[in-house]
């Protein structure tokens, strides 16, 4: 199969042709590719104890063997809204319990799902001798096997097969005693979050109404963003964190009270640096709550909340912001818009990929050196200004020296991200 379709950045695995139709004046860049999120949330199926890595395309084809349920079934709305606008997810499970068995398999992950499996042993048709083994989910049969005896029978996604068991023909034998952990914890989400720190992801939704859980998850977006560099935004429900790195969500849903963590997760991570979310459309199939009123909206702003209103028939975003409240030298206006802050991340991000792919222990610290380090720092920033996400760039202002020692270099430059126009203000001469 070859590879196709649009690309936004010089990194497809497949042969192919990628094709992109924009206006003359748009030219694509090389720059990290945005598009993936972290979340931890309650699952009755999933492997137990690790981060799962899902692609938009596992989701769609694959839905079942990872989480236990078709694409449409109403326990993966939530994950539908937010792979909506992401391309991968790295999910952990919050609640893994006991895992269902019987006298021939015990299932893969555990959960109550498990209980829903069966196993089913006939005679073989043509070969007496032989036993059609078949695994069952629900009414569906998800594998069938031939075999003389269980020795050989092979795993499949949801059940490991006991080899020792003496097969004998039944239509149906349940596996049960699978459970979902009875509470989830402050120290469920800690082993996420462990976990979660040797990757790599542009938003984190924290899955919970707690306190106690929402500081946790506030602390360690603090920690990775201003101690470690690693740059990223965490999307919670009513956190007024008073911090760029912080969306704080407002809206409930009919449905479920921080059912929106889903869809806001995706858009914060999925936006290109050169996009806003300031009014885009809620396409996901929560039932947003839209109450506030005018002076309300403008007191969200005001107060760092992100918060949808409606717009005739549809539900968008007011306006794409963070929690950031109190300004500084350092911090100032521009930090409360997430367009600026994808910029500087994008920045961080890129050209640490940079240095710490091509330089450490590669590259002299001489002025030939510095001299190339230059080059690639300006090289990211004419592709930013390319796409638009930074303008009136100026070369002149990046500077590479040496530092104090002879293995470190000090850079010094200046950006102006680009904004997208968000209010119209008209005077017009009746003459």
């Amino acid at each position: 199969m070859l590879g196709g379709g649009n690309f936004t950045t010089q990194n497809k695995k497949l042969p192919g042709s990628y094709i992109n139709f924009v206006n003359a004046s748009k030219v694509g860049a090389t720059v990290g590719e945005r598009g993936i999120a972290a979340i931890a949330m309650e699952l009755d199926w999933g492997k137990d104890g690790e981060i799962m890595t899902i692609t938009q395309s596992d989701f769609n084809k694959n839905s079942l063997s990872l989480l236990g349920y078709d694409y449409g079934n109403d326990k993966l709305k939530g994950l539908r809204d937010l792979f909506i606008n992401i391309r991968t997810l790295y999910l952990y499970r919050l609640n893994s319990g006991t895992k269902a068995s019987c006298t021939y398999a015990t299932a893969k992950c555990s959960g109550v799902r498990g209980n829903d499996l069966k196993i089913s042993i006939q005679t073989n048709i043509d070969d007496e001798d032989k036993y059609d083994v078949s695994t069952i989910l629900g009414t569906k049969e998800i594998d069938k096997q031939t075999v003389t005896q269980a020795s050989e029978l092979i795993d499949n996604d949801f059940v490991e097969f006991k080899k020792e068991a003496t097969l004998t023909v039944t239509a149906s034998t349940p596996l049960t005693g699978g459970s979902n952990a009875e509470s989830v914890t402050g120290e469920n989400h800690q082993t996420f979050l462990d976990k979660l720190e040797a990757y790599s992801f542009n938003a984190l939704g924290c899955n919970s109404d707690d306190d106690s859980i929402k500081t946790l998850y506030e602390n360690f977006t603090k920690r990775l963003r201003d101690e470690m560099g690693v740059k990223f935004q965490t999307v919670i429900f009513d956190d007024a964190s008073d911090y760029e790195g912080i969306i704080n969500i407002v809206n409930e849903t009919e449905e479920d009270t921080i059912g929106l963590i889903y869809w806001v997760t995706g858009i914060i991570a999925g936006c290109a640096i050169n996009k806003s979310n300031t009014n885009k459309v809620y396409d996901g199939e929560y039932t947003v709550k839209v109450e506030q009123t005018q002076t309300e909206l403008e007191n969200c702003i005001d107060i760092g909340k992100l918060v949808l209103h409606k717009v005739g028939d549809e539900v968008r975003v007011l306006k794409d912001i963070n929690s950031l409240v109190n300004t500084t030298d350092e911090k100032g206006e521009d930090f409360k818009n997430n367009q600026t802050i994808r910029v500087l991340d994008q920045t961080a991000t890129d050209i640490a990929n940079v240095f710490n792919n091509n330089y450490i222990g590669k590259v002299p610290n001489n002025q030939s050196g510095r001299v190339s380090l230059w080059n690639e720092i300006v090289s990211v920033f004419n592709q930013y200004q390319t796409l638009q996400a930074i303008e009136e760039f100026n070369s002149e202002e990046i500077t590479v020296e040496q530092g104090n020692d002879k293995t470190s270099v000090v850079v010094n430059s200046a950006i102006q991200p680009v904004n997208a126009m968000e209010k119209l203000y008209m005077t017009v001469v009746v003459n």
